[in-house]
């Protein structure tokens, strides 16, 4: 929209009124005069009669310069009102990350004891939910997807899509990349990830699992070197009931059922990360949460409009109206 920086400039409109009506005239050696010396080139523009245009009797046929002067004057000051258009409000972009969720999809993550509402819920089902309602408050981030077992896979290159990870996420079954639990290697793979970004964006991974690390090639210990040379901030969560149905009741360990917390302290320390338990649904929710009051969008409620000046435009029909003036004047001598 059209509008001015300085629209109190238009205030100066009214200055020749008060300059000819208010000024009072100056008296001395000269007579009834007001002295006003850059007006000088103003006064030899005159009538034949030798009548001044400022004189109380205009003749009509040399009201031309007089109407000139004051559209040059009205130009002006427009000019100082500084026209210009401003845009749309735009979202400043100053800070981003680029986050790597890493999610544990053992078989193990069928266990049910999570719940919501009255009802059982699978830890990989509850994961989901928390997942994606985490992506979506991150509009600024880029993100992308690990999801792994015995084996670690990229399901989601690192992208501002965040609709298209969450229905990835959606469509993983527990199980689908093996029974097992190789965190080392799923941690290697995202480190590895990462690396190939070449912004310089902050590079977060938040990992997720309910077991220890018990297959794989990378052992634990050499993945949080990797990480530390990385400089790369890892969040780590535990998952599960302390009384797991699978490991307490029935004995059975399903590849991954009985979670390191040393462990992935461990990881969260070194590399100046945190680590989160969630035993439940809403547990779950709070570690998320707290990962996003932990790593603050910078640009929140800060926009920018982008400004078109265009304060030139009445100065340049001014210079053109002035040496229009000009010329009639001499014509006129």
């Amino acid at each position: 929209m059209m509008t001015f920086a300085y629209p109190l400039a238009f205030a100066l409109l009214i200055l020749p009124i008060i300059w000819r009506k208010i000024i009072p005239v100056a008296r001395g050696l000269h007579g009834d005069a007001l002295r006003v010396p850059f007006l000088e080139d103003i006064k030899k523009i005159s009538l034949k009669s030798g009548e001044s245009y400022f004189g109380s009797q205009v003749g009509k046929h040399r009201l031309l310069p007089l109407v000139l002067l004051s559209v040059i004057w009205v130009l002006l000051v427009s000019a100082a009102a500084r026209p210009q258009w401003v845009g749309e409000p735009v979202r400043l972009k100053n800070l981003s990350r680029d986050i790597l969720l890493v999610t544990d999809i053992s078989q193990s993550m069928l266990e049910n004891d999570f719940s919501y509402r009255g009802r059982a819920l699978s830890r990989l089902s509850a994961v989901k939910a928390v997942i994606s309602e985490f992506a979506e408050k991150r509009p600024d981030d880029r993100i992308g997807l690990i999801l792994f077992g015995s084996r670690a896979y990229l399901q989601a290159p690192i992208t501002y899509d965040k609709k298209a990870v969450i229905d990835i996420l959606q469509q993983a079954d527990a199980g689908m990349a093996g029974n097992s639990t190789a965190i080392g290697d799923a941690l290697g793979l995202a480190l590895k990830t990462l690396r190939s970004q070449k912004n310089k964006d902050e590079k977060i991974i938040i990992l997720l699992t309910d077991g220890e690390n018990n297959d794989g090639f990378l052992s634990l210990s050499q993945a949080i070197n990797l990480a530390k040379d990385e400089k790369v901030k890892v969040y780590t969560i535990g998952v599960g009931s302390e009384n797991s149905f699978f490991s307490a009741f029935m004995g059975v360990n399903l590849g991954g059922t009985r979670l390191d917390e040393k462990e992935l302290k461990a990881l969260a320390d070194e590399t100046k990360g945190r680590f989160f338990k969630a035993s439940d649904l809403n547990s779950l929710a709070q570690v998320y949460e707290a990962i996003n009051q932990l790593e603050p969008t910078e640009n929140e409620a800060r926009f920018r409009r982008n400004v078109k000046e265009y304060f030139y435009i009445p100065l340049l029909l001014a210079l053109f109206l002035a040496s229009v003036l000009v010329l009639l004047t001499r014509r006129g001598r």
